[in-house]
């Protein structure tokens, strides 16, 4: 549970690399996880996620 949002529960995700010799090596995206402070705790959330709170804030 380290690397997941909090909030949407969105993680890591698996993908491959390629080369130009169409050679594929396994590879993990991860997801940009920022420490913010929501309701007096501190919880780990994903940039999406910050972004549509701020829209809904409005």
């Amino acid at each position: 549970m380290a690397r997941t949002c909090d909030i949407c529960g969105r993680g890591t995700t698996a993908s491959f690399s390629k080369s130009h010799a169409n050679n594929k090596t396994k590879t993990t995206n991860k997801i940009n996880l920022q420490s913010k402070k929501i309701d007096g705790k501190r919880v780990k959330i994903c940039t999406k996620c910050i972004k549509s709170l701020a829209k809904k804030s409005k």
